[in-house]
């Protein structure tokens, strides 16, 4: 394939007006301010893409590179991807579940969350473009992936964040020597910032002029979770929202693999989960508005949802009404449950967005939006050491004893009863 000409990947095209642009890096309308998508001719990839090819490509993100927006072969991130679908029927007796599944993106490569899957994407066709120095405005799983994949390639990259991020999330950033600035702001702030370097430096920030790429590698997760359910659409799908975008790709990417033939065209359902103390979507769709209120102060552990001003928050309301799809919300509180909840049944340790998208799973059980003999897919998208600060004191304590067969039968003693041979 020529590296200048993708015959698949064609334009740009606004999501309000519908015109067209082409392939560079451009995000919003000139006419209408709309946001810009990438699009393809389906027609085509209908012929070229089987279930067959897909399964003879390695077991990546990139084997569905016919329904990506860049122009040759990756040349970023190429191992991300194609993480493990779990069948957790522990978890699917507590919530009173018969069939679910967990899309893992715990242990995503390299960053252990979702965000390598845009990033890759996104700082491909960075390269394809001539860009040298990249950079993102983020919560934190995004910045610890630009800084990781910038570093594996060879690009300079500047990562900027609100300065009261979890620690480990900093860290996991400035390990990777990129240029890490801390903003005393939420994040919209850093965001609107970030426009504005985007604008006088011609850098390639990845949610800003690269957002059209960048968001694309989200439908990944929607491909493999089809793909690992022996390609078929779960009924159910529940996404955790920041801007919205993932679970608004996550939707996409159900509607083209039934467009190019790869699934049958099923009823599904897509609902979203957000944090209470920053809830915008989530109060407008439950309002029956698709005006989003912004969130000036945003006060909730899960910082990496915590965007008071989501970019795609219309259009997730418009994906979940068109899904007949439900949004709910978690307390702090409930989201520590949701950790532990995940991780007592499933041995599966997510950030504060995994117990987030539980602990509303749980609701949308309980409320009777999700029934129990549906098939539901929860969305989990980063490992729990990004945020162990938030469960550190809700999980006990060492038992400290001395090393003495007798200390430990007198600690454990009521236990050994129904563990001892007759």
């Amino acid at each position: 394939m020529d590296k200048n000409r993708n015959p698949f990947f064609t334009q740009l095209r606004c999501r309000e007006c519908g015109r067209t642009y082409p392939k560079q890096a451009i995000h919003i309308c000139e006419f209408d301010f709309g946001p810009l998508e990438a699009t393809y001719d389906y027609a085509a990839i209908r012929g070229a893409l089987t279930r067959e090819k897909i399964a003879s490509r390695p077991q990546t993100m990139w084997r569905y590179r016919e329904l990506l927006p860049i122009d040759g072969e990756p040349t970023i991130g190429t191992q991300v991807g194609y993480t493990p679908l779990v069948r957790a029927d522990r978890l699917a007796r507590h919530l009173g579940l018969s069939e679910l599944y967990i899309k893992n993106d715990t242990v995503n490569y390299p960053t252990l969350s979702f965000k390598d899957r845009v990033v890759s994407v996104a700082l491909s066709r960075a390269r394809e473009l001539g860009f040298e120095v990249v950079a993102c405005a983020s919560t934190g799983n995004l910045a610890n992936s630009v800084a990781a994949n910038a570093a594996a390639a060879g690009l300079k990259s500047y990562v900027l964040i609100p300065a009261d991020l979890e620690s480990s999330k900093v860290l996991g950033s400035l390990v990777y020597g990129t240029n890490v600035i801390g903003i005393h702001g939420a994040y919209d702030q850093v965001n609107r910032l970030c426009s504005e370097i985007a604008g006088k430096y011609g850098w390639g920030f990845v949610n800003v002029n690269l957002r059209p790429y960048y968001a694309e590698g989200s439908k990944t997760m929607g491909f493999e979770i089809a793909e690992q359910m022996g390609w078929r659409v779960p009924r159910h799908t529940v996404v955790p929202m920041a801007s919205g975008s993932l679970l608004t790709k996550i939707h996409k990417a159900y509607k083209e693999l039934a467009t190019v033939g790869l699934i049958e065209a099923d009823r599904f359902t897509v609902h979203g989960a957000q944090a209470s103390g920053c809830s915008p979507i989530s109060e407008a769709m439950k309002k029956g508005s698709d005006l989003v209120k912004p969130v000036a102060k945003p006060q909730t552990i899960a910082k990496s949802l915590a965007i008071g001003t989501p970019a795609d928050g219309y259009y997730a309301i418009h994906t979940m009404r068109d899904t007949d799809g439900s949004a709910e919300d978690a307390t702090d509180e409930e989201i520590i449950e949701g950790i532990k909840l995940l991780a007592e049944h499933e041995g599966i340790f997510a950030e504060t967005a995994g117990g987030v998208t539980v602990a509303c799973a749980k609701k949308l059980v309980e409320s009777g939006k999700v029934a129990s003999d549906e098939s539901v897919v929860l969305c989990i998208t980063g490992h729990g050491l990004k945020t162990a600060e938030a469960v550190a004191a809700h999980c006990g304590a060492p038992r400290v004893i001395k090393p003495s067969l007798r200390d430990f039968e007198e600690l454990v003693r009521d236990e050994l009863g129904s563990l001892t041979k007759s």
